[in-house]
């Protein structure tokens, strides 16, 4: 009886113990930031902008790109999962930040703190991570098209985004299983993992964490872009070395080259804003891991956060400005958008740095019995954009069905034949017509007009 009575009495202790040390933590949860109330004040007005202008921005992209099939594109998927996991971001961050930024100080507990640094930390790595996920993509694109004709399917995107978001959920889950910790920063009014506490666990972690999900995958990045930059400007140098029939063969490639570029370049803005946005973060707790903790303040700790968290907010704006179809998609569908349409200027697909192509010139193809005539073709290629009223080659126009169906090489062979056929039939009118052009002005119009009509 006596070792029993014992034994509870030692379980009571224990339980007391717990007890005691899980309302020490809370305190530690529930302290204030030495800070004036008005800093409270301002942080809480500026996440609620944040939060504002993240959620509808981002799901005004979400809205976008499901409503316009012509985005609906594997590469774009990538782009969607970006704006999810920004509008997850705000969603989840800025109701509890603004609460407590109102109250000076936490007031969620150690729950509602764990799971906003988890949902943090998923929804930020995910961005990261997803930004490398398109790096990739859009290298294999332009740097080895053979081999990115079976990459790029829907099933292969589908499959990344599927381990980009693996990877962020094992790296934010972490803390929470005994590697580190979240705890509050700052102003006390918002949670990370603890990069402060001076431990082997929150020194080892910070370390990886920094390594694995920022620098490594900045690295990829840097790679990936400087190698598609070299393709680019190889590929340009390869066309401009060819002669003038080996250029509109190699003009269909290289047009498809630049389109792909074009997405590279939206999705490099992108990255930049993204590195600059977290990049003072990174520095703050590699201070803090190189035991230099002492020399932050609450200021440096909290501005660093909300900057990182306010990246959310920047990609429809980019994509506003730089992606047009998605910028058309919003001028259509939301009425109060309506300024953003610019269908009333003229349509213009990338060309290429070569002059080859037909130039100023007032011909069309038409077909009547076995003659052959060109009357009223508009064609301008410059020195960086073909602007055309009129299809000048109908076989675009069948070109995705063809991919579908046929090889690479097939549809290439297709429309090389297809080229040379068209400036065998345009020379072959020149040769026949010439006299006749020469002998009588078109009406309304002379040789500079023209020029000008189709500048």
């Amino acid at each position: 009886m006596k070792h029993c009575i014992e034994a509870q009495d030692r379980k009571q202790g224990a339980k007391a113990e717990r007890l005691r040390n899980d309302l020490d933590m809370d305190r530690g949860f529930y302290r204030k930031a030495d800070v004036p109330d008005h800093v409270h004040y301002i942080t809480a007005f500026i996440v609620a902008l944040i939060a504002t202008v993240g959620i509808v921005g981002n799901a005004l992209v979400i809205y976008a790109f499901f409503r316009n099939k012509k985005l609906r594109s594997p590469p774009n998927y990538f782009i969607v999962n970006l704006a999810v996991s920004d509008f997850l971001m705000v969603s989840t961050q800025s109701p509890m930040f603004f609460v407590s930024s109102l109250y000076k100080g936490w007031v969620f507990g150690k729950t509602g703190c764990e799971i906003y640094a988890f949902c943090s930390a998923l929804f930020g790595i995910t961005s990261m991570i997803n930004l490398v996920a398109i790096s990739i993509d859009r290298y294999i694109v332009i740097t080895k098209p053979l081999q990115a004709i079976g990459w790029t399917s829907k099933c292969r995107t589908l499959i990344s985004i599927l381990i980009v978001w693996i990877y962020s959920l094992a790296w934010s889950s972490a803390p929470l299983l005994g590697w580190s910790s979240y705890v509050p920063e700052g102003f006390m009014t918002s949670c990370t993992w603890d990069y402060v506490t001076s431990t082997p666990a929150n020194k080892s972690y910070t370390l990886m964490l920094c390594c694995l999900v920022f620098f490594v995958p900045l690295g990829i990045i840097s790679y990936c872009y400087v190698f598609m930059f070299l393709a680019i400007r190889n590929t340009s140098r390869d066309v401009e070395s060819l002669g003038s029939q080996m250029r509109n063969t190699t003009l269909v490639q290289q047009q498809s080259i630049k389109r792909e570029w074009k997405l590279a370049k939206v999705a490099f803005v992108v990255i930049v804003v993204f590195v600059l946005s977290w990049s003072p973060y990174a520095f703050v707790t590699l201070i803090a891991w190189a035991g230099y903790s002492s020399i932050l303040t609450p200021y440096s700790k909290a501005v660093p956060a909300i900057i990182a968290k306010a990246s959310a907010i920047y990609n429809p704006f980019i994509y506003a400005i730089i992606h047009s179809k998605y910028r058309d998609t919003l001028a259509e569908q939301v009425p109060c958008l309506h300024f953003l349409n610019k269908r009333t200027r003229k349509q213009c697909v990338p060309g290429s740095n070569s002059g080859f192509l037909l130039r100023n010139s007032v011909l069309s193809m038409q077909s009547s019995g076995s003659k052959t005539t060109f009357h009223s073709v508009s064609s301008v290629f410059t020195g960086h954009t073909v602007c055309s009223g009129v299809m000048l080659d109908p076989l675009a126009q069948q070109a995705p069905l063809l991919r579908s169906s046929q090889s690479a090489n097939q549809l290439m062979e297709k429309e090389q034949r297809h080229q040379l056929q068209l400036e065998l039939n345009f020379k072959d009118y020149l040769s026949q017509e010439k006299p006749a052009i020469s002998s009588q002005s078109l009406p309304g119009h002379s040789g500079n007009d023209l020029l000008e009509d189709t500048k």
